[in-house]
């Protein structure tokens, strides 16, 4: 165990260890659902654009929400918080698992649950990643961050390679038995949460300032700090451009990758192949993290990792067999986690405590507030232009901008000093 806590400091916490496992077993549970959703999305409509509609209604919430949610966040109880937010997560799933069950599932449907999940995601987010820091302490934050993303990478893996038995044991409303599973998974994070302390609390100060006031202490801190404000804006760029690519699997499983003949069967397995061959890269980046966090390679880590990335997305045209699909979307899985989990330690070991809640939020609002825009504009392109092209355009896109800011600025490479 001393090894383990010398190598995982975090978890040397009995807090966080708790608040993990449980926040896994949900994971798991909602990459199942991930996984599940687009297919029965695509077969009820057969059209991209309801695949973008889908992630425009999970995330617009955040577009709206996440920058005052970051305000509100830092004036209550943030354990309490997550605890309600987990609970309304988890009826809205089995609102949709009944309806997928009882065979009344329609794309309205689809697009309503994912809209009342993006908004408790809004806040849920924000309330979790300042919780961290109440778990485990200022020290071991990179690692509890590191930890995390390593959780949910992990359910990556496991959540499209659980939903096969699933799909084979109720070949009948197969999506609505995994909704039903992932609607119990949350019991294991909000029964969690109630036997976890926060230990190194940041005390709940009382607020004589308006959200427009405080909000703008969060603005002028990041006019006057590139190295935070440049990874908001990289994360802008992934939102609309990047990361909605992925909402398109479906596409490359069905379409670009499809054969003549191909049955309903062989297409789910080809795409959760492709699900579960992103969370294998996005695992391993999130482990070697985890293993080795060191402030002196977080620069170099940041770059190889939007490398990976936006060339991915660049090289899917040539995904003409599914291996080569695989090999594509894995390094994309890794090069996503990579950055991200990178970002997000470079901005709450920099940001002070009292302006962690809002701050962060307004990097969330860069990276998921504005990517509902991003998945109508992607949706849209595959539908007209097809993904080959959709896909090339937008990695061109994101390599000027992202590219750009490495070369011309490389203070976002550099220690916090």
């Amino acid at each position: 165990m001393t090894s383990l806590s010398r190598r995982f400091p975090a978890l040397a916490s009995r807090d966080f260890a708790i608040f993990w496992v449980g926040h896994l077993f949900s994971l798991v549970g909602t990459s199942m659902q991930n996984t599940a959703l687009p297919l029965l999305a695509y077969r009820l409509s057969g059209r991209p654009f309801d695949l973008g509609l889908i992630g425009f209604a999970a995330l617009l919430p955040t577009f709206f929400l996440a920058i005052p949610g970051g305000v509100l966040i830092e004036r209550v109880d943030r354990r309490k918080a997550i605890i309600l937010l987990q609970t309304v997560m988890m009826l809205d799933t089995f609102a949709l698992a009944y309806l997928s069950l009882s065979g009344r599932i329609q794309i309205w449907h689809i697009v309503v649950t994912s809209l009342i999940l993006g908004v408790a995601t809004a806040f849920e987010i924000t309330a979790r990643q300042s919780m961290l820091i109440e778990l485990v302490g200022r020290n071991s934050l990179p690692n509890a961050i590191a930890l995390q993303a390593t959780a949910f990478n992990l359910s990556r893996v496991l959540g499209p390679a659980l939903i096969v038995p699933v799909f084979l044991l109720f070949p009948k409303n197969s999506e609505g038995w995994v909704f039903l599973l992932n609607s119990i998974s949350f019991v294991a994070i909000v029964a969690g949460l109630f036997f976890v302390r926060t230990r190194y609390k940041i005390p709940v100060e009382p607020r004589t300032n308006s959200m427009l006031v405080e909000l703008g202490e969060a603005g002028r801190y990041l006019a006057v700090t590139p190295a935070v404000s440049l990874l908001v804006v990289i994360a802008a760029t992934l939102g609309i451009f990047g990361f909605p690519i992925i909402q398109q699997l479906p596409v490359i499983s069905k379409d670009l990758l499809g054969q003549v003949g191909d049955t309903k069967a062989i297409v789910d397995m080809r795409n959760s192949f492709l699900y579960t061959s992103q969370g294998v890269g996005a695992l391993i980046a999130a482990f070697s993290i985890a293993m080795n966090n060191s402030e002196r390679w977080r620069g170099l880590r940041l770059l190889l990792g939007e490398a990976a990335f936006i060339l991915g997305m660049m090289f899917i045209p040539l995904s003409r067999s599914l291996w080569i699909a695989v090999v594509i979307i894995a390094c994309m899985g890794w090069g996503s986690v990579t950055q991200l989990a990178t970002m997000n330690t470079l901005i709450q070991t920099q940001v002070p405590d009292r302006l962690r809640g809002r701050v962060f939020s307004i990097y969330l609002w860069a990276l998921q507030g504005i990517a509902p825009f991003g998945s109508l504009l992607i949706g849209w392109m595959t539908q007209e232009f097809g993904l080959s092209a959709t896909a090339r355009a937008c990695g061109l896109i994101s390599l000027a901008i992202i590219g750009g800011i490495q070369i011309f600025r490389p203070i976002i490479r550099q220690p916090a000093g």
